[in-house]
């Protein structure tokens, strides 16, 4: 072995070794079970299925009571433990710019009649097109994404999206907090490129770029391909020019439709580039759009005089998909302006890296088991949420310490490119040298638990699913809710 990858080694180990003690010190009830249930994930041969299979490990020295017990009534720091994962080193694009994705996953519910906070969340359905509204809890995720193609990101936070939450504003609270912790562990600085935070279609990105100003951000998110947006405003001379009988001063520029090809007009950039997944990627760029918003719907609370969110706009087109699909055009908006032809590939190249976050949210369902407990509380679906996040990132601090424990069947791989499920099947072998602050059960005996017939006599309370806030349709609706 090399002196630069034992160095590596040596570092990956102290950074190991002290996210875990931080860890332990972000529990502040029932810690010791907490700590020992992430580390009995981490050790399990195969997936999780269920959380008391757990606790037949050696790594889990307490019993099955002790396990609900935490689960139910432990506590969690969770703003310290926010700190904590924003203080470990972060993973950054190929241009030294933190990039940061946003997606919603939902840990689906539909027979938890006893569950308080469930909402409907959008699946999809085995056919072609079909969409299925389920109950559950849809969690919105933030992560930081390497670069290249990899099936590594660090996730940061996850937040619990409630029945009177408005998504958009939720969203935006939680990226403020997470750059404000970034920027407080050290990973940003005045004169470094802006975060670039990426969201998908089911965001409005100028939206998102209006709730996130005075961050050091950049927005780029994904647009539906009917919108609707608008050029500049003319020049006061230009407009003159044009209208010679003069007329009100227009707020808009010229329509610019995502259908129409006729009133795109020429880009302000262009590239074309050749890549091994997708074939040709040709790009084109046009600066300074923006949408025409009007008091309704999102914008229904907004007081005073609407504004105007410019941003470039790029049309991503592809020869083939890796999965045999039709490529459709790719529409992106990001909220820079004054692109280069540089600038636009970093943009749509960084957007498909947003994709390394489905990996994550299918290693963490299927392997590591979040969504497979049965239980009945929304602050026990957090605390364990919060268990799986932790337990992602000690795998991903372990990477340079693992070695490929791979099946018979399966071809090696270069330890830079284990997958986390891999990783996850050697971190038995050196948890014994990273530290174990969880102290050594006491003995105890089982309670007496209900008695023998007795039947209960406090039935559990049924809740209703999906939204209890409506937003107002109209102005005047608006003003009549109003105090």
């Amino acid at each position: 072995m090399s002196v630069p990858q034992l160095d590596a080694q040596r570092e990956a180990f102290a950074e190991a070794s002290r996210f875990r003690s931080d860890l332990y010190a972000c529990q502040t009830a029932h810690r010791d079970e907490l700590f020992e249930l992430t580390d009995a994930m981490l050790c399990a041969d195969g997936p999780v299925r269920t959380p008391v299979d757990l606790t037949l490990l050696a790594e889990h020295r307490r019993g099955h009571g002790a396990l609900y017990a935490a689960l139910n009534h432990g506590r969690i720091d969770v703003a310290r433990l926010r700190r904590t994962l924003a203080a470990v080193p972060q993973p950054k694009a190929a241009d030294d710019r933190l990039v940061l994705a946003v997606d919603v996953s939902n840990w689906l519910r539909p027979d938890a009649e006893c569950s308080a906070d469930r909402l409907f969340c959008h699946t999809f359905g085995r056919g072609r097109g079909q969409h299925l509204m389920i109950p559950g809890w849809p969690y919105s995720f933030v992560a930081a994404l390497e670069s290249g193609r990899t099936s590594w990101c660090q996730l940061l936070d996850a937040v619990r999206l409630g029945p009177e939450d408005d998504v958009a504003e939720v969203t935006a609270f939680q990226v403020r907090r997470v750059v404000g912790d970034l920027i407080a562990g050290g990973h940003w600085c005045e004169g470094d490129l802006d975060i670039l935070v990426v969201f998908d279609a089911g965001y409005d990105a100028p939206r998102m770029a209006y709730l996130l100003d005075g961050l050091p951000v950049e927005v780029l998110g994904r647009m539906r391909s009917d919108r609707v947006m608008h050029r500049p405003t003319p020049s006061l001379k230009e407009y003159a020019e044009a209208h010679p009988r003069v007329g009100r001063y227009p707020k808009h520029g010229k329509e610019f439709r995502f259908a129409k090809p006729e009133t795109w007009g020429e880009p302000d950039a262009a590239t074309v580039q050749v890549t091994d997944r997708y074939g040709t990627a040709r790009a084109m760029a046009w600066d300074r759009l923006h949408p025409r918003l009007t008091t309704r719907s999102a914008w229904i609370d907004h007081d005073g005089e609407l504004p105007i969110i410019e941003g470039t706009l790029i049309r991503l087109e592809v020869d083939r998909l890796p999965g045999g699909g039709d490529p459709l055009p790719l529409w992106l908006w990001s909220s820079a302006t004054g692109m280069s032809g540089y600038d636009v590939d970093l943009r749509w190249q960084a957007f498909l890296r947003r994709f390394d976050l489905e990996h994550t949210f299918r290693m963490i369902k299927q392997t590591l088991g979040w969504t497979r407990p049965k239980l009945r509380t929304p602050a026990a679906a957090d605390r364990w949420t919060w268990l799986i996040i932790v337990a992602h990132t000690q795998l991903r601090l372990a990477r340079p310490l693992a070695e490929d424990v791979r099946r018979p069947w399966e071809r090696p791989m270069k330890p830079s490119r284990l997958t986390p499920a891999r990783v996850r099947r050697g971190f038995r072998n050196f948890r014994p040298a990273l530290p174990c602050p969880a102290r050594a059960p006491k003995p105890s005996r089982p309670g007496p638990g209900r008695p023998l017939g007795s039947k209960n006599q406090r039935p559990a309370t049924r809740y209703d699913v999906g939204k209890t806030v409506r937003r107002p349709e109209s102005i005047i609706e608006r003003d009549r809710i109003r105090p």
